[in-house]
């Protein structure tokens, strides 16, 4: 991420600070993540340390992780990177060297910085239990409950609450319900990431399904009983709180009075107030159980999810009883298939190929290519053009048309405009053959038109594909004759279109030129004379002879 540009929508301040903030998670996705991941547990394992490079080594060696081969020069490379991306700091500590060579080692000391021990923090979690079915602490929510039964009934009482009793009771209350509402977030996700898949066998249908009407039907069961309850509670709060909230800040000021004394000097610095000492922690505690913006509350939130979870389980019920019909998700074979052509060499991987699809020593599988896009086989599947799968394929895994079958087509109209256009063209190609016939015999003097010219190409290459060609050196007595003496004649000349009522007739004549006008330019037949008649009146005149 070093020497990238801001984007344009980032160039004002706050954009800039939330730029160098992300830029704290880019050492998870750089091709070198495990090293980093490696130097980073190793600053988050101490408080306040400093190290140079020959401690890093040294606490890289002794855990042996993926660090522990990196050289001096390598590693040094890898905690400048993290300094430029905000992970860590350069230390001020003085150090204290009995040589040159030990001052060279450890003159550069670096520290872990607040956003970069918390982005390490987050993703530890993540690779420690992203997974896992998180358990819902819903006795936490009882425990909620009497803390704001607690609170209400010390602030409706004469004199009011006193500041360090309710510091206490609202400092465990929120966390508490921060606990409380985390689990459930991370719980449902994990149940919308397993009913989200279509490949359920019995067994685990079964296990979800006790799961769904067990243990989530007892947990909707606690938050809509607590829930009416707790929002009467921060009801009968909500006058006082501005009042308590004040006495608390009088009481125990934090360290935010601690630092305010610094704000000329440290302008920057900001602080996190613990939860539960601003109002914003109130009303997000209030929303969370009742519907106070027209939005929804969370509990509402709650009842649709466990609402979209039975769903989805019945959906998979419909598909299991489907799976009879040969419509059952093929998921984990195709996963155990995959699995056997990462593992296998190249040629086991084209056996393989050949038993699954019948494939005989291909290298590319796939659906048959668009007709109109030509793919080259050495084309990778990541960067070739994506298969359309069906949307009811994808999302439910089935195959089989839902919904009412569509109305059939009336194509009477589609008839009608092809019969007339039809007509027009038959009534064209007859305008045409009588233009020919009223032209036979005055080619040059009339210029035809553009149906008409076609028409006469086309009987003129019909009729010299009909014709026969031979050498003219022979009379009707065998003899040789002067006249014909080395030319070609043609036999059969003709072409005729029974519907048009239409021949043409075509002879060899040396020495003459035919010459055909149109609109569309002029055409000249050598050595060929053009007779265009009535089919009728040819078929009359061959009868009488």
């Amino acid at each position: 991420m070093e020497g990238d540009d801001l984007p344009e929508e980032l160039t004002d301040q706050s954009g800039t600070e939330a730029w160098h903030r992300l830029s704290a998670y880019a050492y998870l996705s750089a091709p070198e993540r495990l090293e980093y991941v490696a130097v980073m547990r190793v600053f988050c394992g101490t408080l306040l340390a400093d190290l140079a490079v020959p401690d890093v080594l040294a606490k890289l060696t002794q855990a042996g992780s993926v660090g522990a081969a990196l050289d001096a020069d390598t590693l040094t490379a890898r905690l400048e990177q993290l300094v430029r991306w905000g992970n860590l700091l350069r230390s001020t500590h003085t150090v204290t060297a009995s040589t040159i060579a030990e001052y060279q080692r450890s003159r550069s000391r670096y520290q872990l910085s607040k956003l970069g021990e918390r982005v390490q923090r987050d993703a530890d979690e993540v690779l420690a239990g992203a997974d896992a079915a998180r358990e819902v602490s819903s006795e936490l929510l009882t425990l909620v409950d009497r803390g704001l039964r607690e609170i209400a009934a010390t602030v409706a009482a004469p004199g009011g609450a006193d500041p360090q009793q309710a510091l206490e009771r609202i400092s465990t209350l929120f966390v508490q319900f921060a606990e409380f509402a985390e689990s459930v977030r991370d719980f449902y996700a994990y149940l919308g990431q397993v009913l989200a898949r279509y490949d359920l066998d019995g067994a685990e249908y079964q296990g979800f399904k006790e799961l769904l009407l067990d243990y989530v039907e007892a947990i909707t069961e606690d938050v809509s009983f607590r829930a009416p309850r707790i929002a009467a509670h921060l009801r009968t709060i909500w006058p006082h709180l501005p009042t308590l909230l004040g006495r608390i800040d009088a009481h125990a000021a934090g360290l935010g009075a601690d630092l305010g004394a610094l704000s000329g000097a440290l302008p920057e610095t900001r602080v996190q107030r613990s939860r539960g000492r601003d109002l914003a922690d109130w009303e997000g505690l209030r929303d969370w159980f009742a519907d106070t913006g027209g939005h929804g509350s969370q509990v509402d939130q709650l009842r649709d999810a466990t609402l979209r979870a039975l769903q989805s389980l019945l959906a998979n019920a419909k598909r299991m009883l489907r799976s009879a019909s040969g419509e059952m998700s093929r998921r984990k074979d195709l996963l155990r298939l995959a699995a056997w052509f990462d593992s296998a060499e190249p040629e086991e991987a084209h056996d393989i190929a050949v038993a699954a699809f019948g494939l005989y020593g291909a290298r590319h599988l796939g659906v048959a290519p668009d007709p109109d896009q030509s793919v080259p086989a050495y084309v990778s599947w990541w960067t070739g053009p994506v298969v359309a799968v069906p949307v009811a394929l994808r999302e439910r895994g089935s195959r089989a048309p839902r919904g009412r079958a569509a109305a059939v087509e009336d194509h009477g109209e589609q008839k009608r405009r092809l019969m007339e256009q039809a007509r027009e063209q038959a009534a064209a190609r007859q305008a045409a053959a009588a233009e020919l016939r009223s032209a036979s015999g005055r080619f040059d003097q009339v210029r035809l038109g553009s149906a008409a010219m076609r028409l006469l190409l086309e009987l003129l290459t019909t009729a010299l594909g009909n014709a026969q060609l031979h050498k003219g050196d022979e009379d009707g007595k065998g003899e040789r004759s002067d006249t014909d003496a080395g030319d070609f004649l043609l036999d059969g000349a003709q072409a005729s279109d029974a519907d048009l009522g239409i021949r043409l007739t075509a002879w060899r004549t040396p020495g003459r030129h035919t010459l055909l006008r149109s609109v569309d330019g002029d055409l000249t037949a050598d050595d060929l004379t053009l007779a265009v008649e009535s089919a009728s009146a040819s078929a009359a005149e061959e009868a009488s002879a």
